[in-house]
């Protein structure tokens, strides 16, 4: 019979559905939670969201054939401005687009043939989940981790929203590509900073990257140094400039202020306030990546003002410039231009004093100036709190209410979750104001404190506080009284396995890590990290070479491929075409040689007839095959794993195997291609179980050392035949052999051996 992926995989995927064989118990031994980024239902999957999930999935059946408990849980992060877009766009609602869209794509990603367990389904747009968003913002709240305040934030004009500093790449919105515009709003603020020592020191113990680990030190920033204060002569008002060089105070020769300083005014003479005032308004179009930038050219105004240098009490003229950003130390930086180059390029420009004073000890001078109350130590960071707060309709409401006379009230628990209400008119205000704001039934209520009429406020939540959290519900996914219980986190938890991209480095893996260790601290979790080990993986190219897109017309729909050569095909071909934290481009001609091979296992693996006795060779070719290949599986090195079952199947297709043999090659194949092993395993094999639940092979050491190599025999250099001998032999060994090999003795005959060269288990050379 013909090898034909379409009558044999559903079927054994209705089959695994129908025994569960999927499902994770919560009180199973040796638990493992093998997580993976959860999808955003975007429409419909491309082949990146299978490099996503069925390569996972590799190492989930060896994990479970090697006797874990796996739980491969899925979900969906369906808020967010996307399906919004998407939604005005259509003319839909963005609730009946997600919730059309979760739908085709559940049916997408079962087609895949994999573990993924889906009596654990969370969806973020459930008002059964997001209720426990809105809980845990509740106690942030109450921890002093959630606050509201005056910031400039990062405003998208296309989608009229604020944005998170992670959400700007390259100064321009990551979901629309509009340049990004710095704009003064009143914002609700996850306090990070509060978790910025943590972040960083509890990174060293994980299992990371170093790349990630890396890119989150490098955004928290921290720097250890001393705040020095300088005074404004003729006051008692000083400023204080945070340094990690108090050493080179003595050469300080001008202050410089953000734009955004608040003495600034106080400082700027009247003579300079209206040159300082256009200054000001230049500076407001500029983001701060443009502000930063190390190539433009400096800019800047004289206040015409003065302040004190504290170490030589040296009057030094205080300027200001856009380079140094309010919200960074103290928005105050102290030049010494004979010791930075940015300092100098300034100091040249507008021909600002340079001092060549040599450097002291810093600890002294901070030490020195402490005694006088003009210095401390102090830790410094480029850590921003997290800006929550979204001007748009889909997502998470913010439980708060808005009173005259109260303030900001928290809604109180018994009335969670706070639904989104379903609104016809869901488009961006000119105005920013939420969307919510346009309805008035659901948006007027009265106060939890004294009663009077108020009204909710009208922000959503940041999609990024939805997936923050999302791995602790699939541990109690149908819980209504917590978000999960600590006796099934604790079977769980913390994750010792997650994949995903290596574009949420900074975003997704820092906002969890600091959801896990509020939660820990306000008693909630056992433990304050939320994934032991991570791994990030590649992308997947267009045929073109270019990032797949459906702008540029590269996108591969992998239900195209999956109809001509089948899942098993795709899967593998996913997992050949190069190292996983790598990825590459689709080649159409690669997942033909890939259904080409599944074509020969499949004329491979026949009934057999047992002959009298294993081949001994074969036994080893397998032994060695099962090591390799489980170690490649663990290290999440499935090209080399796919790359060892077509070796495997070039030594064993010319050998007569028992059905034992036949068994290994099958279970060595089944986390790789699960369908077509299950079928040869049942229709073939005449076996009575899935394949899927067998134990993977246990290799033998002993036989691993009995491995047979092609060694090389030369004589004067030149080669005249190759040996297959057992690996490891010495060189006495080796030399009888050659010896007395028929096809080396004749070039021997009345010759001389002068020498014996041996290059162990790979070549001898004999010299005559």
């Amino acid at each position: 019979m013909k090898y034909s992926p379409a009558k044999i995989e559903r079927k054994w995927q209705r089959y695994w559905e129908s025994k569960q064989i999927h499902l994770a118990k919560d009180k199973g031994k040796d638990n493992f939670m093998l997580l993976t980024e959860f999808p955003y239902p975007s429409g419909n999957l491309h082949v990146g969201h299978w490099y996503a999930f069925a390569l996972p999935d590799i190492l989930a059946r060896y994990l479970k054939m090697n006797g874990h408990n796996v739980m491969y849980p899925i979900g969906f992060d369906a808020f967010g401005l996307p399906a919004e877009n998407a939604a005005i766009q259509r003319n839909i609602n963005p609730r009946d687009w997600t919730e059309q869209n979760i739908k085709y794509m559940t049916k997408q990603l079962k087609n895949m043939g994999t573990l993924l367990d889906w009596s654990r389904e969370v969806s973020t747009i459930n008002p059964n989940y997001y209720k426990w968003t809105q809980w845990m913002f509740l106690k942030f709240y109450e921890k002093g981790l959630v606050y509201r305040d005056k910031t400039f934030v990062n405003w998208c004009p296309r989608d009229k929203t604020v944005l998170a500093n992670e959400q700007v790449v390259n100064g321009c919105c990551d979901r629309c590509g509009t340049e990004v515009v710095q704009k003064e709003i009143t914002q609700w603020m996850f306090r990070t900073t509060a978790y910025a020592d943590q972040l960083i020191d509890d990174i060293e113990g994980l299992d990371w990257p170093e790349t990630t680990k890396l890119a989150q030190r490098n955004w928290i920033g921290r720097s250890e140094g001393a705040i020095i204060q300088f005074l404004i002569p003729n006051s008692k008002l000083l400023i204080p400039v945070f340094t990690t060089r108090a050493d080179t105070l003595f050469g300080a020769t001008y202050l410089v202020l953000a734009p955004e300083h608040p003495m600034l005014t106080k400082l700027t003479s009247d003579e300079n306030l209206d040159k300082a005032s256009r200054y000001l308004e230049e500076v407001k179009k500029k983001t701060e990546l443009e502000r930063l930038h190390i190539d433009k050219s400096k800019t800047g105004v004289d206040t015409g003002g003065y302040v004190v240098n504290p170490i030589n009490n040296e009057k030094i003229p205080v300027w200001v410039a856009d380079y140094v950003l309010g919200h960074y130390g103290t928005g105050a930086i102290m030049a010494v231009p004979a010791h930075d180059e940015r300092d100098k390029e300034f100091a040249e420009k507008f021909n600002l004093p340079v001092s060549n004073a040599p450097l002291e000890d810093a600890q002294k001078i901070v030490e020195k100036l402490k005694e006088k109350g003009l210095a401390e130590f102090k830790k410094n960071y480029k850590l921003h709190d997290w800006v929550l707060s979204r001007q748009r309709y889909w997502g998470v409401p913010i439980p708060m209410i808005r009173c005259e006379k109260c303030g900001y009230v928290a809604v109180p628990e018994k009335e969670l979750p706070v639904e989104l209400p379903y609104l016809e008119d869901f488009k961006p205000s000119d105005d920013g104001r939420s969307p919510l704001a346009k309805a008035k039934d659901w948006l007027k209520v009265k106060c939890p404190e004294c009663g009077r009429d108020a009204e909710r406020e009208t922000d959503t939540m940041d999609t990024f506080v939805d997936s923050s959290w999302y791995f602790l519900r699939y541990t109690d996914p149908k819980n209504k009284k917590e978000f999960a219980s600590k006796k099934k986190m604790a079977e769980w938890l913390p994750v010792p396995m997650y994949i995903g991209g290596a574009e949420h480095n900074t975003m997704h893996l820092l906002y969890s890590r600091f959801f896990t260790k509020a939660l820990h601290d306000l008693g909630y979790l056992d433990f304050n990290e939320p994934f032991t080990a991570r791994r990030n993986h590649g992308i997947i190219l267009g045929p073109d070479g270019q990032k797949m897109s459906k702008s540029r017309g590269n996108v591969v729909d992998p239900d195209v491929e999956v109809k001509k050569y089948g899942a098993d095909t795709i899967r593998m071909y996913l997992a050949f075409m190069g190292p996983y934290d790598q990825g590459g481009p689709w080649n159409p001609d690669g997942i033909q040689g890939v259904f080409r091979f599944l074509t020969r296992v499949w004329n491979f693996i026949s009934e057999p007839e047992e002959p009298k006795t294993a081949d001994k060779e074969a036994d080893r070719i397998i032994n060695k095959a099962t090591k390799e290949m489980g170690d490649d599986i663990k290290n999440l090195k499935f090209n080399t794993g796919v790359s060892g079952l077509m070796k495997l199947l070039n030594a064993l297709e010319d050998k007569w195997l028992t059905k034992k043999q036949y068994g290994t090659f099958l279970k060595l194949l089944a986390p790789f291609a699960p369908h077509i092993a299950e079928e040869l395993w049942w229709t073939v094999l005449k076996n009575k179980k899935s394949i899927h639940l067998e134990k993977w092979p246990k290799h033998d050491e002993a036989l691993l050392a009995e491995e047979l190599i092609e060694l090389v025999i030369q004589i004067n250099g030149i080669k005249r035949d190759v040996l297959k001998v057992t690996k490891g032999l010495s060189e006495e060994e080796v030399k009888s052999i050659a010896l007395s090999n028929e096809s080396v003795k004749k070039y021997l005959v009345g010759k001389e051996i002068k020498k014996f060269v041996y290059v162990k288990d790979r070549l001898t050379n004999i010299v005559i």
